[in-house]
């Protein structure tokens, strides 16, 4: 296998056109690599300068995720430290995660966040949302979103080799105005629903609201940590 270590986005985009495949820390295809055979070309990212920043509302994807720390928000950083074991957490990237895996334990995460990615196409770089990056897995560069005022993280325990866990998300978004917005996403199993409402009225009036979107079918034991984030985060604005 030659790996391919692009230092610039037009030598990535050779490398694409060369049908190099994309890897992380090759954590998820390493063991179908060695029962089905390598590919004749791979290509990382991690001397790629674009896919390494780590910063305000930026993050590279060919971070890993143990790097992860303050400069991002609290909802990315601690979705990223419960991931795997601290082996996996030393070599699996953020590209990796997203496109890569099917937990995808930082989509919920970076969907509260309201992040776009960059990816990396035959026609040169362009901007798009995570469901696109879920659907065609792209060449993930990296994602980036606008700040929120404040976040929280929850995921719950799970047996080894059971169904993945419980994954609940949320932020508080502020407009111009300085008008209040609740966004969260949970990830049920594989899937991961997210939606969101205003919350100046309080949390009991978001939390009605939000049982009428798409999160409305979700399971009680994700109402209960929904109504707890609701509760946190939007008590230090005085709306409850």
């Amino acid at each position: 296998m030659l790996l391919r270590l692009p230092t610039s986005v037009s030598e990535a985009q050779e490398c694409l056109a060369e049908e190099a495949v994309p890897i992380g820390g090759a954590t998820l295809v390493w063991a179908d690599w060695q029962r089905d055979g390598f590919p004749e070309r791979a290509m990382s990212l991690r001397n790629l300068p674009e896919a390494n920043v780590i910063g305000s509302g930026t993050l590279g994807a060919a971070v890993v995720l143990n790097r992860i720390d303050r400069r991002v928000p609290d909802v990315i950083r601690m979705a990223a430290a419960t991931v795997g074991t601290g082996a996996v957490r030393r070599t699996a990237t953020v590209g990796g995660n997203l496109v890569g895996s099917t937990l995808r334990c930082l989509l919920p995460a970076a969907l509260v966040l309201g992040a776009r990615a960059s990816v990396l196409g035959p026609d040169g770089v362009h901007d798009t949302d995570l469901a696109e990056v879920v659907a065609k897995r792209p060449l993930l560069l990296g994602i980036h979103w606008r700040e929120p005022v404040a976040t929280a993280y929850r995921k719950l325990s799970a047996e080894a080799g059971g169904p993945p866990p419980l994954v609940v998300a949320a932020a508080v978004h502020a407009d111009g105005a300085g008008r209040l917005r609740l966004q969260v996403a949970v990830r049920d199993g594989y899937d991961v629903i997210s939606d969101g409402t205003p919350c100046d009225t309080g949390g009991e009036d978001a939390l009605r609201a939000l049982r009428r979107t798409a999160l409305g079918d979700l399971p009680a034991a994700a109402w209960v940590i929904i109504g707890h984030q609701a509760t946190e985060l939007l008590s230090p604005f005085g709306v409850q």
